[in-house]
């Protein structure tokens, strides 16, 4: 399916704005299907990444060969947010919502599952849990907070903070 989005993105005959519509309904939906459940590693981020600035790059006909940044292909399009950035919001979402569930529910007791088995030698792998938290606490939300939807909801659409 990506082969024949390609051919249409790569395209001089469809507008801009077509492509940018094309590439939401097709490859970013795609994309984020199930990502409130991921893991998300440093190494998933840069394969989702590259994905979407493939689709952008070929929307703007722009080869990697011409040496044209990511951040201005994306100033050009008017794409503001990364999709990593969608995914962790995707998460926290879907985490508020598992919170705010019934105690005996599925999902919530799911969330909450510790497998018992020994661990592996050497560090952890970080867990979805943890990425999570670390995700909520870039954002500033807090425990609890997810109980009062009107204040959940802005704080995950939020930036980051950045240094």
């Amino acid at each position: 399916m990506y082969l024949n989005v390609s051919e249409i993105l790569w395209s001089k005959d469809i507008r801009k704005e077509r492509k940018l519509n094309i590439y939401k309904a097709l490859i970013k939906s795609s994309l984020l299907y199930g990502s409130e459940t991921w893991r998300l590693t440093e190494n998933n981020k840069r394969r989702v990444e590259a994905t979407e600035m493939d689709a952008l790059r070929k929307s703007s006909r722009i080869s990697r060969k011409e040496g044209i940044r990511n951040v201005t292909i994306r100033q050009k399009i008017g794409l503001e947010e990364t999709i990593v950035k969608e995914i962790e919001q995707n998460q926290l979402t879907w985490y508020g919502h598992v919170q705010r569930m019934a105690e005996g529910r599925l999902p919530k007791t799911a969330l909450k599952w510790v497998p018992k088995q020994k661990t592996a030698r050497g560090r952890p792998k970080k867990n979805w849990m943890e990425i999570t938290k670390k995700a909520m606490n870039e954002r500033n939300l807090n425990e609890g907070q997810w109980e009062d939807r009107k204040q959940w909801s802005p704080g995950v659409r939020q930036r980051r903070k950045t240094f």
